[in-house]
């Protein structure tokens, strides 16, 4: 099973302890999360579906491409990592 795991950061804001998932696509591992924890639904994802542009989902280092569609493959020992992304200057 795949490994969610959402930085000490966004635990400010909700509850989202590590979870072990199984999922083929990033999306589907997050849905597999947020139906434990709907509360964390609406902070990572918009009302379409897609990531928040203050939230970023790496993949086993790599960010997700298909921030829309949440399309990227997940393997079954990947680790997801989801943090709220930094901007500034």
């Amino acid at each position: 099973m795949a490994k969610a795991s959402f930085t000490s950061a966004l635990q400010r804001f909700l509850s989202a302890p590590s979870a072990q998932v199984q999922a083929a696509t990033v999306g589907s591992a997050l849905a597999e999360v947020f139906a434990s924890r709907p509360a964390s639904r609406g902070y990572v994802l918009d009302d379409q579906g897609a990531l928040r542009r203050h939230v970023a989902v790496y993949i086993n280092g790599r960010a997700v491409r298909d921030r829309v569609r949440l399309t990227d493959a997940v393997a079954p020992h990947d680790e997801i990592y989801v943090f709220q992304a930094l901007s500034g200057g």
